[in-house]
């Protein structure tokens, strides 16, 4: 048995025992990197702590300490009122006033991740308030993250327009542009449905503060009624008050969009620095927040894009996609090149997986049966679409910013969209773009 297949084995049964023994997959996941990596591919410990996320890991914790800190002086709570004021009470807009916000700070070049990073917390924040699916509103955010992630000035835009001008293809920026944000709004628009969306139009300022319970409340009861709407008024005045703490920490979260975005610096170590400066000023608020970091995800991600990259390291990913490249029918081979880019990309970086499978494709796009720029836009949408798994930079960072869940039966959630998103878009984009032979 060869050293790729063992490893895939192994990957497959982390999966198997995290799932029926309740483990943090993320241990399991470092102890096979290190079996695998020692046992079977002779690697010593350096090159298998070379595969740690360590950028990753610093988001994770600077991203979640911020809006800890957020959190815990009611400035989330201030920024769900000022979303409500601003859509004029009408909750369903919200997860749509996401999925814009986060498109259009990824389509004018800020990277995926650093727009999940500063909406992700948010959205979550009101969806725990106002009842809505976490599910829900952190797919809107990515998918939104997405659907603008493609534009011509944008990261991953830019990126794949010239890996196709280097590799010689015919390429069409603003086809690629549009596919990307038409299959995501598509998934978007099912997702609002599917997820309860439509429920939302009743809902405004009047039944936030029960947290969308307000149905179950006794009609009966007059007295009960007006102490809770009493009490309701009191909270919403108090989070919609700003206070010193507040004021400086949306200053700090506008920071945080400057610094990544004009300034492209790393949306951790920003995170971390101001999460730092604002514990510094106001200790009372943020004595709890190191401890309301997502370490549990922290560990579950690492250790998991560890693994990964030991089986990058050992070929294992190069191997897969070469069996691929070599089977004679080239619809077949496109078709499965955008299924090995769906499933790697849910568990590693997307850029990664574009700039390995679009050469791959090369030899038999040369053959001219297949359209270069159909495929180029069906392995785009196919590695990026599937960023929703927990274990991808933008699945990681919903899954640790959403307050107040229960963290086990959220990643579960995530886990089983992202498998329906691996099953099911790769076909689509490839039925839509590939076999009709565009460009």
């Amino acid at each position: 048995m060869s050293a790729e297949l063992i490893s895939i084995i192994v990957l497959v049964a982390v999966f198997v025992i995290a799932t029926t023994r309740s483990i943090n997959m993320g241990a399991l996941a470092f102890a096979a990197a290190f079996g695998v990596g020692e046992l079977v591919a002779d690697f010593d410990t350096d090159t298998i702590f070379a595969g740690f996320p360590g950028d990753l890991f610093v988001v994770l914790v600077g991203v979640t300490y911020l809006f800890a800190i957020a959190r815990a002086n009611g400035t989330t709570d201030w920024l769900v009122h000022a979303s409500i004021r601003v859509v004029r009470g009408r909750v369903a807009l919200i997860p749509w006033v996401m999925f814009v916000l986060t498109g259009a700070l990824t389509a004018i070049g800020a990277v995926s991740p650093a727009a999940v990073a500063i909406v992700a917390p948010i959205a979550l924040s009101f969806a725990t308030r106002y009842g809505i699916s976490p599910l829900l509103m952190g797919a809107m955010v990515v998918h939104g993250a997405q659907g603008g992630g493609f534009s011509p000035i944008s990261i991953y835009g830019s990126i794949v327009n010239g890996i196709v001008e280097r590799e010689n293809l015919p390429g069409n920026e603003i086809a690629l542009f549009l596919a990307s944000l038409i299959v995501n709004l598509v998934i978007a628009g099912i997702l609002f449905v599917v997820l309860g969306g439509l429920k939302l139009r009743g809902v405004g300022d009047g039944t936030e503060a029960a947290g969308g319970k307000g149905a179950d409340e006794s009609p009966d009861d007059e007295e009960k009624k007006g102490e809770e709407k009493k009490g309701e008024e009191k909270e919403a005045e108090e989070d919609t008050r700003l206070t010193p703490a507040r004021i400086a920490t949306l200053a700090a979260l506008v920071a945080l969009v400057v610094a990544v975005l004009a300034f492209d610096l790393d949306a951790g170590l920003t995170s971390i620095s101001l999460a730092v400066v604002l514990s510094a000023c106001w200790p009372e608020d943020s004595r709890n927040a190191v401890g309301q970091i997502a370490w549990p995800t922290v560990l579950l991600i690492c250790g998991v894009l560890t693994y990964v990259a030991v089986l990058d390291e050992m070929g294992t990913i190069k191997w897969a996609g070469d069996g691929v490249s070599d089977i004679g029918i080239p619809l077949l081979a496109s078709v499965l090149l955008c299924y090995i880019g769906a499933v790697i990309s849910a568990f590693a970086s997307s850029v990664g997986i574009m700039g390995a499978l679009i050469p791959l494709a090369v030899p038999f796009l040369a053959q001219g049966e297949i359209g270069a720029i159909g495929m180029v836009a069906a392995l785009a949408v196919s590695a990026t679409v599937v960023d929703v798994s927990p274990f991808s930079t933008n699945g990681a960072l919903v899954l640790a910013a959403a307050p107040g869940v229960d963290r086990e039966r959220f990643f579960r959630q995530l886990m089983m969209y992202g498998g329906i998103v691996v099953a099911v878009v790769p076909a689509v984009v490839w039925l839509a773009l590939v076999v009709p032979g565009w460009g």
